[in-house]
């Protein structure tokens, strides 16, 4: 495996939320996720099922987005892509997500679970990111 495989799995491991892309009848998605790298290396998914995104992630190339972005000078990008699988967790695989949402868009929220296969791995990093402010921050 290169090299930014290892260093992209290591600050993967220090955000719990992505963005996970792919298309739905030819049109693009992206969607939040919860994300744990599993010991393998795969990346498994929990994100809420009424979204109804899971059917089309499932068997598709899609693509893992996390960062750091807002939080540090020296932030960094990671994206993996490869094909997402439908899958049931183990009970220790689930206890590894923690709890889950209470709502998704004011409905109960309801995991459904994916396990991406990174075939590409991006690592991005930006160094000495200067700090902005927002118009609405103090």
């Amino acid at each position: 495996m290169p090299t930014d495989y290892y260093r992209a799995i290591e600050l993967l491991s220090r955000t719990p939320y992505g963005r996970v892309s792919a298309s739905r009848r030819a049109l693009p998605f992206t969607t939040v996720t919860r994300h744990v790298v599993m010991d393998d290396g795969r990346l498994m998914l929990r994100l809420h099922r009424g979204y109804n995104y899971h059917q089309a992630l499932d068997g598709s190339v899609v693509a893992y987005e996390a960062d750091n972005a807002n939080c540090d000078s020296d932030t960094w990008s990671v994206q993996f892509t490869g094909t997402a699988r439908v899958v049931t967790p183990t009970p220790a695989e689930r206890e590894l997500f923690g709890p889950t949402p209470r709502l998704a868009d004011d409905a109960p929220f309801d995991p459904v679970f994916l396990r991406i296969e990174p075939e590409l791995v991006a690592l991005h990093q930006l160094t000495d990111v200067p700090v902005y402010r927002y118009a609405h921050s103090a």
